[in-house]
């Protein structure tokens, strides 16, 4: 295109119209661009609602080839492979496909708090969202989290942002920059978009640390195996702040002999005891640590975070207690979309658990689960079309093995096998595309199940 006409006669195409494109679309117009919505599905009522205020042109259920290929740029849902013919089309063409937030992060000076990993990230960002926003700063939560980062940068005007990051966002960001990268974990996840290779992935989940310079910081877990295999040939510039439970960090956060928390950043020092953080289980120390560092980092005061630690509620969908009936526990975790998270929702449990698994499987190695499931496992409720990979991991080890149809179905099921002093653990490790919206639908329809009971 020449590149001497007016940027409202440029053309800028977004593919997919959930949360990130509409948001994307708001804020490209915002910018005097020409913007085109394409989906390949239905368009959700709501945000067919908002695009036609703010007469933003759309098309649903299929792509018009001649209006995308003619866009200076294509912003693409994070949901959309790269594997996608009209994506494909579009690198043919040489035209940028890049994420929201690579687009939203061209218009804001705000400093970027980028969390990523592959569990814990929702839990973590929404931590250090409520320490930094307790502390005082003007910050905002988004990525994948809340309210698009681009409707926000298009509406508020805040001086720091906590990011939610995925993999599949991070594949599109190039010039993007965090102030604050933090990788949680590294566990296989979401394989099929990275030719089933775990590395692959783990390359993807480093793309956090690129455009990083000396004045940025790199926060990172110590103990997790992928991450230090790909560390260790890696040249980061940011200053790196690890954290640890196996052993003692100089500069980042440990736990010390008597089961403190501690940080150690710029010579300023934080102690907490893991008692008195909100988030129990081994898996939080991690991401109190995290969202912690972040707050030194920021320079917060010790009381500030103390109080932020000790009082925050957990999300909807992550370990959530639904209450008790009869004595058995009720617990939706939702969220849980991959076998990594459902480990960690077993080893937290301290009762015997009835287990709701299934949906839509990513090739899951469920082997991880086994020793758990042994142990802590009376019976597994599936909740899936396709539950014959659930079967065959887990006959040996759990006696009752029942298939349920819907979250009305499973929850009644789990109940009957329940006893007093037991625990019904929704916790899929998979997807939910084949039975539900997402997986907050999934949840939602668990726990209106459960007050039905």
């Amino acid at each position: 295109m020449n590149d001497n006409k007016n940027i409202s006669t440029q053309r800028l195409a977004i593919l997919g119209a959930g949360e990130s494109g509409v948001g994307a679309a708001y804020l490209a117009q915002q910018q005097g661009y020409d913007v085109f919505v394409s989906d390949f599905g239905a368009i959700a009522g709501h945000y067919k609602q908002q695009l036609q205020e703010w007469n933003i042109r759309f098309e649903e259920n299929g792509h018009t080839e001649t209006e995308i290929l003619s866009a200076i740029e294509v912003v693409k849902s994070p949901g959309i492979p790269d594997k996608a013919p009209m994506v494909k089309k579009l690198v043919e063409k040489g035209i940028p496909v890049i994420s929201e937030i690579e687009f939203a992060g061209r218009y804001t000076d705000a400093k970027m708090i980028c969390i990523t990993g592959s569990n814990g990230k929702t839990t973590t960002a929404s931590l250090t969202y409520h320490i930094l926003k307790n502390g005082g700063l003007n910050v905002g939560l988004a990525g994948n989290i809340g309210k698009s980062f681009a409707y926000q940068v298009a509406t508020e005007k805040y001086d720091y942002y906590v990011l939610e990051i995925s993999s599949f966002m991070l594949d599109n960001m190039y010039r993007f920059k965090a102030d604050i990268g933090v990788l949680l974990n590294i566990t296989p996840d979401h394989l099929d978009r990275y030719d089933y290779k775990l590395e692959n992935y783990a390359a993807s989940k480093f793309r956090i640390t690129q455009n990083q310079g000396a004045d940025d910081y790199f926060i990172y877990c110590a103990d997790d195996a992928e991450t230090k295999k790909v560390i260790e040939g890696k040249l980061i510039s940011a200053k790196q702040l690890p954290f640890s439970i196996e052993k003692k960090i100089e500069e980042g956060a440990y736990l010390d002999d008597d089961n403190n928390l501690i940080i150690n950043v710029h010579q300023e020092h934080f102690q907490m005891s893991i008692n008195e953080l909100a988030l129990q289980g081994k898996h939080n120390i991690y991401n109190s640590m995290a969202s912690g560092i972040v707050a030194k980092v920021l320079e917060l005061r010790n009381e500030t975070m103390r109080e932020s630690m000790g009082n925050f509620r957990n999300i909807e969908h992550r370990l959530e207690s639904i209450g008790k009936i009869s004595g058995i526990s009720f617990i939706n975790d939702s969220k849980a979309t991959n076998v990594n998270s459902t480990w960690y929702a077993l080893e937290s449990m301290t009762s015997d658990v009835i287990l709701i698994l299934g949906g839509v499987d990513k090739g899951n190695d469920y082997s991880m689960l086994k020793p758990l499931v042994k142990q802590k496992v009376k019976a597994i409720v599936c909740l899936g079309k396709d539950n014959k990979r659930i079967h065959d991991a887990f006959e040996e080890d759990v006696e009752v093995i029942v298939n349920t149809m819907s979250a009305a179905e499973a929850a009644q099921v789990a109940y009957h096998l329940a006893t007093k002093g037991d625990t019904v653990l929704l916790s899929p490790a998979c997807a939910s595309f084949d039975l539900f919206k997402n997986y907050e639908d999934r949840g939602r329809q668990f726990k209106d199940a459960v007050k039905e009971l």
